[in-house]
């Protein structure tokens, strides 16, 4: 059963938390960050992306740059950018976007439950991306992105949910820049604390929807901290701050995911001609037109190559009942991306990019007129795949899922 429980948590001050929330470090490249951080001295992307301190000339991994960001949180504690809770708490964050809202139980989880697969994942990790991550934790001390983690719907969080935001104050209320509204309410009342908690002693496990990544890192971090107390002969209790992460808990009804789509670079040396043959073999192909085309039902894809749209779809003796060889994500690549156009490996293959849905399917037409050849709109994964791929102890293909709204980084610190 999922083990969570509130924490003292380091948080921005009312009258700049507009201006700290910052989007996920990994959202940005470096340049973009830096613009980021010009314009917004007190973006929390200062901290999550120090290298935007330094110049070209230092290295985005040099150990200056951890230092740096360990250097501003210790600066912006001391000034009064963020206060620290007298007590332990629970808070929950609810994001609305498009008028739709969703509303998670800001918490930490336990680095055994994730050990132990209580905490569920449906991705790979990259060691290079997690090595930033662990630096980056274990030099400030601190958890500073959030995890963010779905749940199956249960009925007693949602009437406590419910109770709260309705209710009770809001501690913040702001939208971003985005048009993304941001309210946080802080769960003061220890009887609804530890309602909480034994309500998540019934819910038989989390699945990781954003943050692998952050998450894998935090819990090596916690281990590492872990051995050396043992190794120093300290009685470990479970309850130290490293043998927790810092997480928001989402029903899994109230997420929503967007396409992950697709551009690549080239076709692979074949003619048009050739790829066409080739494509009409697997899928049944119709011309769209000018008009950028979303797919509107599993196995769609448009495809966007020499000016014009296609509808792409998967033939039925392709499909699969498998819970990872039916994702779309996955019959694109075994049947298309794969076979015809010789991407291999997703991951590595800089012929690749990856679009997140939220670009809109002109960023589809931008990068082929401008430096790829052919892009693929997908339909998205639904939640309930994510589940059931977790469910089964298996991983989806990279970039499967992209969600919105994302979490904002530097609203919420857990300290260890």
């Amino acid at each position: 059963m999922a083990a969570v429980k509130p924490f003292f948590c380091i948080r921005p001050n009312e009258q700049v938390v507009s201006k700290v929330a910052a989007l996920p470090y990994d959202v940005y490249n470096r340049e973009e960050a830096r613009k980021v951080v010009a314009d917004n001295p007190l973006s929390f992307l200062n901290i999550d992306r120090a290298e935007t301190q330094f110049g070209d000339e230092v290295d985005t991994y040099d150990e200056r740059v951890y230092q740096k960001a360990r250097e501003l949180l210790d600066q912006r504690i001391e000034d009064g950018t963020f206060v620290t809770e007298d007590r332990a708490c629970y808070y929950l964050y609810q994001l609305t976007m498009d008028g739709r809202s969703q509303t998670g139980i800001v918490a930490c989880s336990s680095v055994d439950d994730y050990v132990n697969g209580v905490i569920k994942k449906h991705e790979n990790t990259r060691e290079d991306k997690e090595l930033d991550r662990i630096r980056h934790v274990e030099v400030t001390g601190a958890h500073t992105g959030p995890i963010f983690l779905a749940y199956r719907n249960n009925e007693t969080l949602s009437r406590m949910v419910e109770r709260v935001v309705t209710e009770e104050a809001p501690l913040y209320d702001f939208v971003s820049e985005d048009g993304i509204g941001h309210k946080v309410w802080r769960v003061g009342d220890s009887q609804t604390a530890e309602a909480l908690t034994q309500a998540f002693d019934q819910v038989p496990a989390t699945y990781i929807a954003d943050g692998h990544h952050r998450a894998a890192s935090a819990v090596k971090v916690g281990l590492r901290r872990r051995k050396a107390q043992e190794d120093r002969g300290e009685a470990v209790t479970g309850e130290e701050g490293c043998n927790w992460f810092l997480s928001v808990l989402f029903p899994e009804d109230q997420l929503m995911i967007m396409p992950y789509n697709r551009v690549v670079k080239d076709l692979n040396g074949l003619s048009m001609e050739k790829f066409f043959t080739a494509v009409h073999e697997k899928f049944d192909v119709a011309k769209v037109g000018k008009e950028p085309y979303s797919p509107e039902e599993k196995g769609c894809f448009g495809m966007y190559i020499g000016g014009e749209w296609y509808l792409l779809k998967i033939k039925p003796e392709n499909t699969s009942h498998d819970p990872v060889k039916g994702l779309d994500v996955s019959l694109l690549q075994d049947h298309l991306l794969s076979p015809i156009l010789g991407i291999g490996d997703p991951r590595v293959d800089k012929r690749i990019d990856f679009i997140g849905g939220i670009r809109g399917l002109e960023e589809l037409e931008r990068r082929v007129d401008k430096d790829m050849k052919v892009a693929f709109s997908m339909y998205p994964t639904s939640i309930q795949e994510l589940l059931a791929v977790a469910d089964a102890g298996m991983l989806m293909p990279p970039k499967s899922t992209w969600f919105e709204p994302k979490l904002r980084s530097g609203i919420f610190i857990h300290r260890m």
